[in-house]
């Protein structure tokens, strides 16, 4: 792969506030950018060169794109992969459509981890209603039913507790029209996520592993460094690294994983780009995972992921904004605010995140407690 200069042109697939941030990273930089986005004004049309607004089917916009683009990158995993596929015959997508193909479809997912002997849950493909029954007499109860497609933040997910369920699951199933999975569910004492940026060369780094913590099956906290083992964090490192290397990823590679309930890890998803939960690295990190991103797409060699200090992240949805901003003065001197702006303040859409940062998780928690954003 060609080395990319600053000064280069960088198109973006998608127009959140993932592309925001890999713009206002790269300009820093020196790089130029043009996103494609059907939102006008949309977070990361506010902040780059141009956006083209159009839908991420419409070819002849992604050609647009692609002409006045030295490089192609996408800032999520929805886009359109054929039009991914057809950029990638014409034009640099260092990404590639085939890891992002491979990330769109749980099913192709889990298949692909599995042939590279990666831990990962049992599932079987639902492909009719006998299929349920086959697969909760095979898992037991709890199990986890899923969209193949399309799923985030808890959407497409059913857990099946009981027999009880069994009934709703069919019904879900025969309403969703759509492939589906069930897993086996994984009792864990934590969620983990670590990301690895791997470039052309061959070169891969990780970011230290992260804690996470949902709520309402949204992300709320990411505590780093995750408080877990040495041994525990080094077997993270190493299943992310193996998976970045088996699939030749060029880019960002997150890795979703649960430390079950007895000390091993079993990997969840993945998400070919940067992370929600990496945002720690913008202000924890000699390098964060936006200029990795750019480091990696544009044939440079990668930066140090050294982390600086403790920190914890912390979502702010919709419902918490009004109230980050009515304390605006009162936070902390090593707080970072990061706001999207996103034009529509809707209750769990995703508006910014904070990092505290601080000398240990504890001194961080009772910043956040006394805040009382997030009650």
């Amino acid at each position: 792969m060609k080395l990319i200069k600053p000064g280069s042109t960088i198109g973006i697939l998608g127009g959140g506030q993932l592309g925001r941030m890999i713009t206002l990273a790269g300009r820093n930089m020196g790089y130029r950018f043009i996103t494609l986005d059907p939102m006008p004004d949309s977070p990361c049309g506010q902040v780059a060169d141009r956006q083209i607004i159009a839908s991420y089917s419409e070819i002849e916009a992604a050609k647009e794109l692609a002409d006045s683009s030295d490089v192609i990158t996408y800032e999520f995993e929805n886009v359109n992969s054929n039009v991914a596929a057809i950029l990638e015959s014409t034009s640099l997508v260092p990404q590639g459509s085939e890891l992002l193909k491979i990330t769109q479809n749980r099913v192709r997912e889990k298949s692909t981890l599995q042939s590279f002997n990666v831990p990962i849950a049992p599932f079987m493909v639902i492909q009719t209603e006998k299929d349920i029954r086959t697969a909760i007499d095979r898992f037991g109860l709890p199990c986890v039913m899923k969209t193949a497609t399309g799923g985030y933040d808890g959407k497409g997910q059913w857990v099946i507790r009981n027999r009880d369920n069994i009934s709703m699951a069919m019904e879900v199933w025969k309403k969703a029209g759509v492939e589906m999975i069930m897993e086996q569910f994984v009792p864990f004492s934590k969620e983990l996520s670590v990301i690895v940026a791997r470039n052309s060369l061959g070169q891969v780094k990780t970011f230290p592993v992260a804690e996470n913590i949902h709520m309402n099956n949204i992300l709320h906290q990411s505590i780093v460094p995750a408080r877990i083992t040495d041994s525990q964090r080094t077997q993270a490192e190493a299943i992310g690294i193996k998976i970045a290397e088996s699939l030749q990823a060029v880019g960002l590679l997150a890795i979703e994983m649960f430390l079950t309930n007895d000390g091993n890890i079993i990997v969840n998803e993945l998400a070919p780009r940067p992370h929600n939960s990496g945002h720690f690295s913008m202000d924890a990190c000699m390098t964060s995972q936006f200029e990795q991103h750019i480091r990696t797409i544009c044939g440079l060699p990668l930066g140090d992921t050294t982390l600086l200090s403790p920190i914890i992240m912390v979502n702010i949805l919709g419902k918490h904004l009004n109230r980050v901003l009515e304390k605006i003065d009162q936070l902390p001197p090593a707080a970072k605010l990061h706001l999207y702006g996103k034009d529509e303040n809707v209750e769990n859409r995703k508006m910014g995140h904070m990092n505290l940062l601080g000398s240990t998780h504890e001194q961080i928690f009772e910043q956040i407690k006394e805040l009382q954003i997030w009650d």
